[in-house]
């Protein structure tokens, strides 16, 4: 069996060459011979590192949004830009096709219902997905198409005074999918080259799924990159696709529908029981606070985890702390969102949101994600984030939040059965999913960016895109 020779990297800091064999490290030391059979390949100086692992991302819905129509900040920040960018879109389409829009938000022309897109396009359907993700808005033909106006309405189905649905779909995600013209599943072959051009090697989807086949989709899309699925409530005793880590229960505490305590205590027992940890979506405060309540009179269990922890209050950081949960994040949000957060929340709070150093600080582990599609995939958006605190306009948010470069990176490095914990490294028996980076890790982290990957390996082969 061939093996590939890494002469001349830096491993933590050193010079170092590597011995890739078998989908491991095989080797590692000075001055390596080269032995029959070898590849090898001259790394320049430049940094191996362990591949990256997303700990949170949606991966259907991430590949959906790399072919549909962006109409969100920055690209459309005005009724004028959306309207032309919707009207383009609809003369690329066939007549009857639907036009699919995501990343919208209501700085740029109010909160969408149906009248103001059919005032746009009301000759085909057309569905616009807020940027939190939560919400679809329908225009009239969209609402006729998946039988809104015929009583066919979802629990999230918002109806004005007279009944009449206004084309607003909460958290309808897979009623409304049901509904919608069948099709082939999104393709995630590219998906997958544009991840490991970044160096990510492995993901966790956090989609709420609950059926097997929504499973069985992802087990069998052919990524490069190891994959962990989680699956809402229904799938929490499941067998999962065996090509798959199992990860936790994915529980959702809405915050325009909140659970009850008892209920969502229910959920987090009954994932115990399964044998499953939990991770459970946190935007707001007020989430936060239901879950630590739930989780109180539940139990925790090794592996839980609080998904985005957006708001975390000053007193509530040691409470993380005390019940021994993970928080699974999105540093990326502040250069991605922080000028509109910067805007929209009230400045006492601006400490609050995304934290990172406070909470490692107060001993509570953080694993670092990006929530793409809602998120840009490239992790090393938000290590620089978590790194410089810097919106895209260039003010800070949340200094005291701050990372080291390095410490950013780590959030990044964990194995995803254990986020958040001891960083993964590249030693002798390690698996060989591995990034070849174009300068000393020092040097790549003084301005964190993907340009700096040369080279991703999967289980020791380089990959191909």
């Amino acid at each position: 069996m061939s093996t590939l020779l890494l002469r001349g990297v830096e491993v933590a800091g050193r010079p170092a060459d590597v011995r890739l064999a078998g989908g491991v490290v095989a080797e590692l030391g000075s001055d390596l011979a080269a032995r029959p059979g070898d590849e090898v390949l001259d790394g320049r100086g430049g940094a191996l590192i362990p591949g990256l692992h997303d700990h949170h991302i949606h991966l259907m819905a991430t590949a959906a949004a790399e072919r549909s129509v962006r109409v969100g900040p920055p690209e459309v920040s005005s009724p004028g830009e959306l309207a032309d960018v919707l009207r383009r879109a609809d003369a690329a389409l066939p007549p009857g096709a639907w036009l699919r829009a995501v990343g919208y938000h209501e700085s740029v022309a109010g909160d969408l219902d149906r009248e103001a897109l059919d005032a746009l396009l009301p000759h085909r359907p057309v569905r616009v997905q807020h940027r939190s993700g939560a919400q679809w808005s329908l225009n009239s033909a969209a609402c006729r198409a998946v039988g809104l106006d015929e009583g066919q309405r979802p629990e999230g189905a918002e109806t004005d005074a007279s009944g009449r649905p206004t084309g607003r779909l909460l958290r309808a995600d897979a009623w409304l999918r049901d509904r919608l013209p069948a099709g082939d599943p999104p393709d995630l072959s590219a998906l997958g080259r544009r991840l490991a051009r970044a160096g990510v090697t492995g993901v966790t989807d956090a989609t709420p799924v609950e059926r097997p086949a929504d499973l069985r989709v992802l087990a069998d899309a052919g990524l490069p990159q190891r994959l962990t699925l989680t699956g809402g409530p229904a799938l929490a005793a499941a067998d999962f696709p065996e090509n798959v880590a199992r990860g936790p229960v994915k529980l959702v505490v809405a915050d325009h529908e909140l659970p009850s305590l008892d209920a969502l205590a229910g959920a987090i027992g009954a994932a115990h029981l399964a044998d499953r940890p939990v991770a459970v979506h946190c935007v707001s405060l007020v989430a936060l606070v239901l879950a630590l309540a739930a989780w109180e009179q539940a139990g925790v269990r090794s592996g839980d985890r609080i998904e985005h922890a957006s708001v975390v209050s000053p007193e509530l950081v040691p409470v993380l702390a005390a019940r021994g949960l993970t928080v699974v994040t999105q540093p990326g949000f502040v250069a991605e969102r922080g000028d509109r957060y910067l805007l929209d929340v009230p400045p006492r709070e601006h400490a609050d949101l995304y934290r990172c150093a406070s909470l490692l600080d107060a001993g509570v582990p953080v694993a670092g994600s990006t929530d793409a599609p809602y998120g840009s995939p490239d992790p090393w958006i938000a290590v620089k984030a978590a790194a410089d605190r810097r919106t895209a306009g260039g003010r800070i948010l949340g200094a005291r939040e701050r990372l080291s470069p390095h410490r950013a990176l780590e959030l990044f490095l964990t194995a995803p059965d254990a986020p958040g914990k001891r960083p993964r490294s590249v030693r002798p028996g390690a698996p060989a999913d591995l990034v070849l980076l174009a300068a000393p890790l020092g040097d790549v982290l003084a301005a964190p960016s993907s340009d700096a990957v040369v080279m991703t390996f999967f289980a020791g082969t380089p990959f191909s895109a």
